[in-house]
């Protein structure tokens, strides 16, 4: 178990990658559970994988990158830009670009060049399949509303995908991190505008030359400056809502769910998580609210204990919020 939704990718593409004679797997990674779960793609295929990481997300997730270390995947930590996710990206693309020959790029999230969205939506879309038919044979009905967080947009666009034609009310949460200002969070549907990055034409954070701009988020899954275009369409189609939760209401909503449920979750899931609590009152008390928890929250403990050590005893309390 990788401890999030992207194994339902990552095996996917590497049995692709085995079928069409590809040798070696190359992956960026950002929170690191996509260069885990490629890991363990790679370890029971018996293919090499080498992941690149922003030193950034290196620093901040180092429990994931002994995981991929643990399994036999190479790290190569990445120091240009703001050693991020897209800093990463660039260089498996470069990497790509070099040795398409013999490699296969398996990239984690609905982003990219066709057709990478399409195919990492067609095998994350298992997540809504099962939720379908889940909720109908504990409800009888199908939900009233579904929310996911968004980064790239992986897990959202495969629960949103299998309910496109129902009357389901869809809401992608960005992130919001410290405020709305340039460099302070990662919204692209909100703050974005539309622009090609990695091969797509989406919504991207950029600056007025058209320059990517700087991101912020607690979670490193979630901190990059664009997102998959097909949500970019679902968007502009009026199809899927798209908020943001900022980093105060994630870390309220890791506690809440983690003390409420006994269950921690990722600080990317924690996002969906403080759009629900947020907007408790505006649902209908008999309403069907799901909610994707996409990955849990072991690699996100040290960082969360450290930032409510900061933050005074107060914060560090028992006390349930």
């Amino acid at each position: 178990h990788g401890g999030a939704h992207k194994l339902n990718n990552t095996l996917g593409q590497a049995l692709l990658a085995r079928h069409m004679g590809k040798t070696r797997l190359i992956a960026e990674t950002g929170a690191g559970q996509h260069g885990v779960a490629t890991a363990m793609a790679g370890a029971v295929l018996g293919l090499p994988v080498e992941v690149y990481m922003g030193s950034t997300d290196c620093e901040r997730q180092k429990l994931n990158v002994f995981r991929m270390e643990l399994m036999g995947a190479a790290v190569h930590p990445v120091h240009s830009g703001t050693a991020t996710l897209k800093d990463a990206t660039n260089e498996a693309l470069r990497d790509w670009a070099a040795r398409s020959a013999d490699t296969h790029y398996l990239i984690g999230s609905v982003v990219g060049p066709h057709p990478f969205p399409m195919m990492v939506r067609d095998f994350q879309s298992v997540i809504g399949r099962e939720t379908r038919e889940q909720i109908l044979a504990a409800e009888g009905r199908l939900p009233d509303h579904a929310v996911a967080c968004v980064g790239g947009g992986s897990n959202a666009i495969g629960l949103f995908y299998p309910f496109l034609g129902d009357d389901v009310v869809m809401t992608g949460v960005e992130a919001g991190g410290r405020g709305d200002a340039p460099g302070d969070h990662g919204a692209s549907v909100r703050f974005g505008r539309p622009g090609v990055l990695h091969g797509a034409l989406s919504y991207l954070i950029q600056d007025a030359y058209g320059q990517i701009g700087t991101t912020h988020s607690i979670s490193a899954g979630l901190d990059y400056p664009g997102v998959g275009p097909e949500h970019s369409m679902l968007n502009d189609a009026g199809r899927v809502s798209y908020a943001v939760a900022y980093d105060d209401e994630v870390v309220g909503a890791f506690r809440y769910l983690s003390q409420k449920e006994g269950i921690v979750p990722a600080l990317e899931s924690a996002h969906a998580i403080a759009h629900v609590l947020k907007n408790a009152d505006t649902y209908d008390r008999d309403d069907i609210v799901v909610i994707c928890l996409s990955g849990r929250g072991d690699k996100d403990v040290a960082t969360v204990s450290d930032l409510l050590k900061k933050k005074g005893p107060a914060a560090t309390g028992g006390g349930r919020p």
